[in-house]
């Protein structure tokens, strides 16, 4: 990647370790910068010192769960894109209510999709810096 471009910074809160890895090796393979934490309180210092372009969290975990997340960087990084993680129907329900402008990826998913879904959010900027 060229120096003058800038990668598209990703903090990742994910409470379950094997899944936090496999989405942290797929998205660094497909370009991506990724921080990885595993709780939502975790997260908060990452969010309020660092330029993220994409919280993509898990909804249920511990202490702080992902809508709440969600809710502090709308207000600390208002322009963090947000793409939430869950298995649980009525929590995406919950979410898309509470956060409807974030993304919602159903688990089980295949780490493609993942990429795919964030490559569609951020296509204009990767041709920008191709250009």
């Amino acid at each position: 990647m060229d120096q003058n471009c800038v990668m598209i910074r990703i903090l990742l809160a994910e409470d379950d370790d094997v899944m936090r890895e496999y989405l942290t090796r797929a998205l660094f393979a497909a370009g991506y910068e990724v921080m990885a934490v595993d709780r939502g309180t975790a997260a908060l210092p990452y969010l309020e010192s660092g330029v993220y372009d994409l919280l993509l969290s898990d909804i249920v975990m511990p202490e702080m769960d992902g809508i709440e997340l969600a809710q502090h960087a709308a207000v600390v990084a208002p322009d963090t894109q947000i793409m939430f993680i869950t298995g649980f129907a009525a929590v995406q329900l919950k979410a898309g209510e509470t956060v409807p402008q974030a993304k919602l990826l159903s688990k089980p998913f295949h780490l493609r999709d993942l990429v795919a879904q964030v490559d569609a959010m951020f296509a204009h900027r990767k041709v920008s810096e191709q250009n």
